[in-house]
């Protein structure tokens, strides 16, 4: 199963040594796990499935280079509280895809996005607002903001040959600043870095102020108190301006990359309130 049409994991030793890292890492899931691949028009992309098949979907997308792993410490107790988890690989991203694959039914699901992930959720919100039932942005880049200069300058260099692991390791240590970082996801996006074939990222401008107030689903946005990417607090206040209706919090003792796992039970408090059905109408 080649994770890249180009590539041929049996004969690139670094490419192996990442998928191995990313098998290792699923197993470590707390729940049952179905892999899935979907068909799209764009390529064919691997969905980790979890939960009861009749749930609510809750599609999770990663931050870039993070793959669907970095959900681990969250998608038990998605499950748990009764949602059909999708957690998906990035298409171009590290991760694992296959030439062939079967359509993903889900007409209607939750977004929950990542980094990255976060600013594709907010796009797909505002393309098909009535696929997206609710949206949760976990640290969301180019969202609400830019990016710190300091911020770019430090990450230049990833973007420089060569692409090597120590490289990796050495960007997620300073911007987790000692916040915990969970080393099997930190090696993972290491060898995914330095083995996985890298592909320009799709990206585009910030959504402008009246394109935000279009957006019909309710949203929850969880900003990491020590995120490097941006001033937390700051950017929470801008957003509240931004989107009065949203619930807008600041997570304490987190940083941008350790935010999915660094405080998993205060986290999946908060996704798992958000998420939770509406009693008065239904799933919707």
């Amino acid at each position: 199963m080649s994770a890249h049409p180009a590539a041929d994991p049996a004969a690139d030793p670094a490419l192996a040594a990442f998928l191995s890292a990313y098998d290792d890492a699923l197993a470590r899931w707390p729940v049952p796990t179905e892999a899935l691949d979907v068909r799209t028009p764009h390529g064919t992309t691997r969905v980790n499935a979890c939960g009861p098949r009749d749930g609510r979907p809750v599609v999770l997308l990663h931050g870039g280079g993070a793959t669907s792993a970095c959900w681990s410490a969250n998608v038990a107790a998605l499950a748990r509280a009764g949602h059909r988890v999708l957690a998906v690989d990035l298409i171009g991203d590290p991760g694992r895809s296959v030439p062939s694959g079967t359509p993903l039914d889900v007409p209607t699901a939750d977004l929950v996005g990542h980094s990255y992930g976060g600013w594709t959720a907010l796009r797909y919100a505002l393309h098909a607002p009535a696929r997206v039932g609710r949206l949760v942005l976990l640290d969301p880049t180019q969202c609400f903001a830019g990016f710190r200069p300091g911020y770019l300058l430090r990450v230049l260099p990833l973007f420089v040959p060569p692409r090597t692991a120590a490289k990796a390791r050495s960007y997620l240590d300073w911007e987790s600043g000692g916040t915990a970082l969970d080393p099997t996801w930190r090696e993972l996006y290491a060898l995914g870095y330095a083995g996985f074939p890298a592909a320009r990222p799709v990206t585009g401008p910030r959504p402008t102020r009246q394109r935000l107030q279009a957006l019909t689903a309710p949203v929850l946005v969880l900003f990491a108190e020590r995120s490097r990417t941006h001033d937390a607090a700051a950017l929470a206040d801008r957003t509240r301006r931004l989107l009065p209706s949203a619930t807008v919090a600041v997570l304490p003792e987190t940083s941008h990359h350790t935010l999915p796992a660094a405080r998993p039970d205060e986290l999946n408090r908060h996704l798992t309130t958000f998420l939770a059905p509406d009693p008065d109408h239904g799933p919707g």
